[in-house]
């Protein structure tokens, strides 16, 4: 099948009479057709008709080794050939697993040494969901049960992960979430229409979290979760003040700390986890997309020893898993992807070479008569297009001219998402300094093709 050779065309055709996209207007598509990807390798992407595109997306924020490394092809080639795939219910393991787990409590934190396994960053936090509130059962305080998220979070697509995410146009949809999930505002500075400076915002929204436990009393709270930074929110950085004031309030109630890295683990911010970038201790870490570079599905949740030590006591079942928790395939593309990362010093050329080269690049970015902010951390950057540079006032409706913007990224060869009028990046970590030059001029020329049509 990897060889059928047809038209864009036919591949279209195809397409709308039997694949409902995600996340996508079924009707809307149907009409304009789809775009059909061929091939990858490096940072790049070819569709059907030979077109070659940047891929500024890392695929879906996962693809940070890039494309064609034949390592973790042949890694998951030798594991179906000796173990295709085995369950780990009912008192069984395997090496991939095993190998697997133990890589990732020495690369995690210090105070992570156990692992869960799942699927994907959905799974992994409606597993969280689950290894909370049993963490607060075992310790006798089972009336913890609300899980405290923020307004434009995004914790996955399932109804645990949509429920604790803090997506309207989700939640308009699902109609029935998970009880005792609450949220709270995010720490996005940008949309802040207030008179505080930078710092002292971080700490007020920070402290919305303090504010909330006691209108919701402390021995009823169970977790904050957030991610360390909001991707597919827009790319929202918190200011140096917000983390440090959210990890001391988590301490003083001792409610649970999740760092959701489903994003920013393995490597996206120059750290292994971005938990480590805002030196913040979370007590969960759901994961997943960057484990095995997208090559395959994987993902899991790292547990620290606070939670660890109560889940293993005299407990009884923690009935939870998945048919695929661990599969061996994955777990040997992941051991292969994680080593490629360290043996390859990729995470350490992110921190001191790429990342700031992006940064300073991005940056002159801002003089751009759309652009209101230009954004960065690590290898994440975001654009917000305004429609009056002076006041930064935005263009409605909102989301509009994000999407021409989108659409002129495609036409000239760029993949850039857009998160309502804010065009987000975030590349594979093996991209180059010329290749983030690269993608820095054909974001200006996608500005430019934009700019004509809205201002």
């Amino acid at each position: 099948m990897g060889t059928e050779k047809r038209t864009t065309q036919e591949w279209q055709k195809l397409d709308s009479a039997h694949y409902l996209h995600p996340f996508t207007d079924f009707k809307g598509l149907a009409k304009k057709g789809s775009r059909i990807i061929e091939k990858a390798n490096g940072i790049y992407l070819w569709d059907a008709d030979g077109n070659k595109i940047l891929d500024g997306m890392a695929g879906l924020w996962c693809v940070n080794m890039g494309y064609g490394r034949q390592e973790l092809v042949d890694a998951a080639t030798a594991q179906l050939e000796q173990l295709p795939y085995y369950n780990s219910f009912f008192q069984t393991s395997h090496p991939p697993a095993i190998r697997l787990s133990t890589l990732l409590a020495e690369v995690s934190p210090e105070h992570i040494n156990q692992v869960f396994f799942t699927g994907s960053g959905s799974e992994s936090n409606d597993t969280v969901i689950r290894m909370i509130r049993r963490y607060w059962q075992l310790k006798g305080q089972a009336g913890r049960q609300t899980i405290i998220s923020r307004v434009n979070a995004y914790h996955g697509s399932t109804i645990g992960g949509a429920t604790l995410g803090g997506m309207k146009g989700m939640h308009d949809q699902l109609g029935l979430t998970i009880p005792g999930v609450v949220h709270i505002d995010q720490p996005y500075w940008f949309g802040y229409q207030g008179d505080l400076d930078i710092d002292a915002f971080g700490l007020e929204v920070a402290q919305g979290l303090e504010n909330k436990i006691l209108e919701l009393g402390a021995e009823n709270v169970a977790a904050f979760i957030g991610e360390p930074v909001q991707g597919a929110g827009g790319v929202i950085i918190p200011p140096k003040t917000y983390w440090p004031e959210i990890q001391r309030i988590c301490d003083k109630y001792g409610i649970l700390l999740v760092a959701d890295e489903v994003i920013t683990g393995f490597g996206r911010l120059g750290e292994w986890f971005g938990s480590q970038y805002f030196g913040i201790k979370p007590d969960l870490i759901p994961f997943a997309k960057g484990v095995t570079s997208g090559y395959l599905p994987l993902g899991g949740v790292l547990v620290g020893d606070r939670v660890a030590d109560v889940l293993n006591s005299d407990g009884g079942e923690f009935t939870h898993g998945f048919t695929y928790s661990g599969h061996p395939a994955c777990c040997a593309v992941a051991i292969k992807n994680i080593e490629l990362l360290r043996d390859e010093g990729v995470i350490e050329q992110v921190k001191n070479v790429t990342a700031p080269h992006f940064a300073k690049r991005m940056a002159e970015l801002a003089d751009h008569p759309l652009v209101g902010e230009v954004r960065t951390i690590g290898l994440m950057g975001a654009i917000e297009l305004v429609k009056n540079k002076e006041t930064k006032e935005l263009f409605t409706p909102k989301g509009d001219v994000g999407f021409i913007c989108r659409n002129a990224c495609f036409a000239n060869g760029l993949v850039m998402r857009s998160v309502g009028d804010t065009m987000i990046t975030a590349p594979p970590l093996v991209i180059t300094v010329e290749q983030i030059d690269e993608l820095v001029a054909l974001a200006r020329k996608c500005l430019d093709v934009t700019a004509e049509q809205v201002l």
